[in-house]
Order: C-alpha cells, then structure tokens, then sequence
C-alpha cells in the first residue's frame, strides 16, 4: 500500500493501538504535550517544525502557553494515511 494511501478505519485502529497518547479527532489525529513553561513548549515546536519539514509534512500546531496539540492528517488523501502515522512516531521521538 501507498504510503498515501487513506488508511480504513481498522488499520486506523492498529496503528492508534501502538502510538500511546494519540487518538482518533475526526480525520486526524491527535495528541496534547504539558510542559514546565512556554520556553520549553517552544523548543519542543520547533523540533516538530524541523521533522515536519524534513517529511514535508505539516501538522496543526496550537500553543496555549506550556501546553501544544497537533493534528495531523493527509489533506491530499482525505484522511489518515501511513505518512501521518510515521510523523507521528518520529515527533513522539523527540
């Protein structure tokens, strides 16, 4: 499969099953981070913005203060596809 590819909702499923703190928002996915302060809320944004640059794949990035949620999903596919996921993994890296 296409890495592309709009994922059906059971391979949605597998891969929500194995990426701990992320869930299901509509045709995206979702996660939320806590920080000790806004600084360090910014420094964790831009370790995102770099591996969603290098993927050249940008998620929604929403900072309140000392906490960020991202959403991510494929636009040109509609939905979640294996690129989501795999952005997903490389951020929860940082």
């Amino acid at each position: 499969m296409s890495p592309s590819a709009k994922l059906d909702d059971a391979a949605v499923a597998r891969e929500l099953a194995v990426l701990a703190g992320w869930r299901r928002d509509g045709e995206a996915i979702a996660r939320a981070w806590r920080f000790a302060d806004f600084k360090a809320a910014m420094i964790f944004v831009n370790g995102v913005a770099a591996l969603a640059e290098k993927a050249n794949h940008h998620p929604d990035i929403a900072v309140h203060y000392n906490e960020v949620t991202l959403r991510i999903w494929s636009h040109d596919a509609g939905g979640l596809t294996a690129r989501d996921f795999n952005l997903a993994r490389a951020i929860d890296g940082l």
